[in-house]
This record gives C-alpha cells, structure tokens and sequence, in this order.
C-alpha cells in the first residue's frame, strides 16, 4: 500500500514538473512573432504607434524593406491594438512591441485589432514598405 502512494506520489510530480517545463520563451521575446530576437536580430529603427479613441495618431507609416524596426504600440486612451497580416504584426496593451523585417516593399492595411465601439471599423491607417 505505501508502495503503491509512493509510486502514484511520484508520478504527480513529474508531471507537475514537466507541466512546469513548458516550452513558452519567458525571456522578454515572446511578443516577437517573426523570431527575430531569437535569432540575435536588433532592430535599426524604432517606430511608435499611438492609438487614441478611433484613429491612429498617422494616416501612414513608412519602413524601409529589409531593415529590422521594432514596432512599438502606445494605448492613449480606450482599448486598442493594431494588425497588419501581411507583417505578421498583432500588438495590443499586453504585447506591445515587436522587432519585424519587413521583406516585401507594397502599402499594407494597418486596423484596429480589438473591437473598441462604434468607430472601430474606420480606424485604420496605412503601412508603406518602401
């Protein structure tokens, strides 16, 4: 009987460990969908993006095809975030920032990523990788 509470003991902890080992990136990167940190990519530019309730605080943005830029994006009032599919780009207030390269030049639609009331689907803006 102790033997078998023993046994049964050990096995729930080496599966709350192995629970525990997960494979997710807790190191700052996790936001960074296009593994570019992971691959010791630093980004060249910055830019930041500010929402405010209903529109961005540009109608365009412009990057330079090839170069790393780190995507910051600033929630200045209401519930915001911004998605570009073709730049595998989603930021919210919980992930806010992301280093991309972006590696095709074109004007890419930038919107609103969270439902945030009766404006929302006007809000957008455009992305120019030139």
């Amino acid at each position: 009987m102790i033997r078998r509470f023993a046994m049964l003991l050990s096995i729930g902890s080496l599966l709350i460990l192995a629970a525990c080992g997960g494979t997710g990136n807790n190191t700052g990167t996790a936001n960074n969908k296009d593994g570019a940190a992971e691959a010791g990519l630093t980004a060249d530019e910055e830019l930041i993006i500010s929402a405010t309730n209903y529109s961005f605080d540009q109608k365009e943005y412009h990057l330079k095809k090839g170069v790393p830029v780190n995507i910051v994006f600033k929630n200045e009032s209401g519930n915001h975030g911004i998605l570009v599919p073709e730049l595998n780009l989603r930021l919210d207030g919980k992930d806010s920032s992301q280093v991309i390269v972006p590696e095709e030049a074109g004007t890419f639609e930038m919107t609103c990523a969270i439902m945030c009331g009766s404006g929302h689907s006007g809000m957008s803006a455009k992305v120019i990788v030139e």
